[in-house]
């Protein structure tokens, strides 16, 4: 396990689907907006608890290899990408052309985090 842990891609794997559990408690209520709020937020309490299983792990290990920084950079590409499929294939909601865009700048932002540090 300790090779695992020391792997760059374990903290991006549990992130990923960390948050695919978050993005499913934050938005999959939106689904059964019949359904009372105090049972989706109950629901949403209990979807939550999964993802941070995986979260607190995530930047736990992957602190050996990434900064908090690079970590959290990881994390909101990740959750973009996440939330942006989920949007599509679970809500029904189209991603226009100016989404793409913002999505684009967002990921080049990123990119200068792991700019060389000299």
């Amino acid at each position: 396990m300790n090779d695992a842990i020391r792997s760059r891609w374990l903290p991006i794997v549990l992130l990923t689907c960390s948050n695919v559990f978050m993005t499913f408690a934050w938005y999959g209520h939106l689904k059964h907006k019949s359904a009372p709020l105090w049972l989706a937020i109950l629901v949403s309490w209990g979807i939550a608890f999964f993802e941070y299983c995986l979260m607190v792990p995530a930047n736990r290990w992957g602190n050996s290899r990434f900064s908090p920084v690079e970590l959290k950079i990881i994390q909101e590409v990740i959750t973009l990408t996440v939330f942006s499929i989920f949007a599509v294939t679970f809500l029904k909601t189209e991603i226009r052309w100016n989404h793409l865009v913002a999505f684009a700048l967002i990921v080049a932002a990123a990119g200068f985090t792991f700019l060389p540090k000299d």
